[in-house]
């Protein structure tokens, strides 16, 4: 038993992590919702990865997860941005380099986010640089490359990753809490919904949230989900009712 409990608060160790807790979206300063009138706002196409959470807390991908999931965020975000009185259009199909300055640009958003998460929305981990700095942050000038292509002053990213807690996880995280009386973590849910201006490539609007609700693989959790993500969005229309 001893030998067991050893090895249990050595693999705690390693996979044990503090609960990141949501903080309201965060707008650059000189920025209002004024600035989307009468401009157009180009929505790219989702980040999405949903899996399983091992027993050690690493991620397994799912694909059939992520594909269903992907279909319910595209139509669940079309659905809601209806009700946010700015003028919307989709990403069109891209091919060879521009499918690939696409993708990197999606990429991009998502390291970007997830560093304005960490490092300067949640006053735990803020960088000695980042204390007391309004939100500034950039994806760089080269973006506008994607807006010229389309006409929109704007674009709107998404980035979901989902990871459910398998049995074995699950069975870790109650004896975890039984036996040495130490928190695990079970399962991961993170979004980020991001608003950039294509011009300059700053970033205007995040929304950020390592504990991200709704379940993501089926229609009901998804419309919650897509409630948060939106939430606070930056303009003078109605705002959609959140999912309860």
């Amino acid at each position: 038993m001893q030998r067991f409990l050893q090895a249990l608060a050595l693999i705690l160790a390693i996979s044990a992590s503090p609960a990141i807790a949501q903080e309201k979206g965060a707008v650059r300063p000189g920025f209002s919702a004024e600035q989307l009138v009468g401009q157009k706002v180009l929505v790219f196409r989702p980040t999405v990865w949903v899996g399983e959470q091992s027993t050690a807390g690493m991620p397994e991908p799912n694909a059939d997860w992520t594909a269903q999931s992907r279909d319910l965020l595209d139509a669940e975000l079309r659905k809601q941005r209806q009700g946010l009185g700015v003028e919307f259009i989709d990403e069109p199909d891209s091919y060879g380099d521009d499918a690939k300055l696409v993708a990197q640009y999606r990429s991009l958003f998502t390291t970007v986010a997830g560093s304005v998460m960490v490092y300067q929305s949640f006053p735990g981990n803020r960088l000695p640089t980042r204390k007391n700095k309004p939100f500034e942050w950039s994806m760089g000038s080269e973006i506008s490359r994607l807006g010229d292509r389309t006409g929109a002053r704007y674009g709107l990213f998404v980035s979901t990753e989902d990871q459910y807690g398998s049995t074995g996880r699950k069975v870790f995280q109650f004896l975890a809490a039984g036996l040495v009386g130490v928190g695990v973590q079970s399962g991961v849910h993170t979004g980020y919904a991001g608003l950039v201006d294509l011009k300059t490539g700053e970033l205007v609007w995040l929304n950020a949230d390592g504990q991200m609700g709704g379940d993501v693989r089926n229609s009901e959790g998804m419309q919650k989900r897509v409630a948060q993500l939106l939430e606070d969005f930056p303009t003078i229309a109605k705002r959609p009712v959140s999912a309860k």
